[in-house]
């Protein structure tokens, strides 16, 4: 069955990273449903309202949160591979993620499809995760943001379609899917190796215009 397997909200921590200062990637888990509703256009909102979880944290307001990043979600069997890789284990939320899953297909979920998470929560897929420096400094692993850009395990960033509430257990439920056959995979990897490809991502439905918007900046449309 896919479920969420533990929801995880901010616990503000320093960073060694350059800039940096406090960061919300230190993310702890929680036994009580937790609120999800849309936080807002990207750094319009106080640290406290740039997730979409009601008492999550994001700090770094330029790159991280707002609408298209309202949710973060990496999966337990993602987790157990790079346990091996890493020869260390890994707690759900090391990664940062607001919901950690079982048996949900992340990477391979089509851009723009839909889930329902329990029983009124609505999210969409909008893109990959795009490592940084806070989480380098967070895994002390060196070249952790190549490593972690080359396996493509990204993970997933969700917008709110419609708000209610997670915990965990909740099941999670494919909606829709846009049939455009674009995933979280083939985007983060056009995005970072084959630019190019990105053109052809602007007439296709359940790319949201945000991320559209991005895709311009980014070939300089």
């Amino acid at each position: 069955m896919s479920t969420v397997l533990q929801v995880n909200i901010a616990v503000p921590e320093s960073s060694t990273a350059k800039n940096v200062g406090v960061t919300g990637i230190n993310k702890q888990p929680v036994s009580h449903p937790v609120a999800v509703s849309a936080p807002g256009p990207k750094g319009s909102q106080p640290p406290q309202r740039a997730s979409g979880l009601a008492g999550d944290q994001i700090f770094d307001l330029a790159n991280h949160g707002g609408d298209d990043q309202a949710v973060y979600a990496y999966a337990r069997e993602d987790y157990d591979w790079w346990e091996k890789e890493l020869d260390r284990p890994l707690p759900s939320g090391i990664f940062g993620e607001n919901l950690t899953t079982s048996g949900v297909e992340l990477t391979g979920a089509e851009i723009g499809e839909t889930w329902q998470v329990g029983d009124t929560l609505v999210l969409q897929t909008t893109f990959g995760r795009i490592p940084c420096a806070t989480f380098q400094a967070k895994m002390g692993e060196p070249r952790w943001v190549k490593r972690f850009t080359d396996v493509n395990r990204t993970g997933v960033y969700l917008r709110v379609v419609t708000p209610g509430y997670v915990q965990t257990g909740d099941r999670v439920r494919i909606l829709d899917r846009p049939g455009h056959g674009v995933t979280t995979r083939d985007g983060f990897h056009a995005w970072l190796h084959e630019p190019a490809q990105l053109a052809s991502y602007l007439e296709l439905d359940g790319f949201s215009e945000n991320l559209k918007a991005e895709i311009r900046r980014r070939l300089r449309l």
